[in-house]
């Protein structure tokens, strides 16, 4: 049980990881330390954006339970 929980949440990281990464608006090392220029604006998402936080955001809930379960596990 606790070997299939591990696969899981291993699976969920991945996915988590790769979620976070494709949100990126950022292009080039400066935006990652805060040097973008347009750190004001906002933008609605749409389409395949909000499908992508939106799937984002459920991979993290489930990837938190999963570890909550295999907490309590062991």
């Amino acid at each position: 049980m606790q070997t299939t929980l591990s696969i899981i949440q291993i699976v969920l990281a991945v996915l988590l990881v790769t979620g976070v990464l494709l949100q990126s608006k950022t292009s080039g090392l400066s935006g990652a330390f805060g040097g973008d220029d347009s750190t004001g604006n906002f933008q609605t998402r749409r389409g395949l954006e909000k499908l992508i936080f939106h799937g984002t955001l459920i991979v993290s809930g489930l990837f938190a339970v999963v570890s909550f379960i295999i907490f309590t596990i062991s």
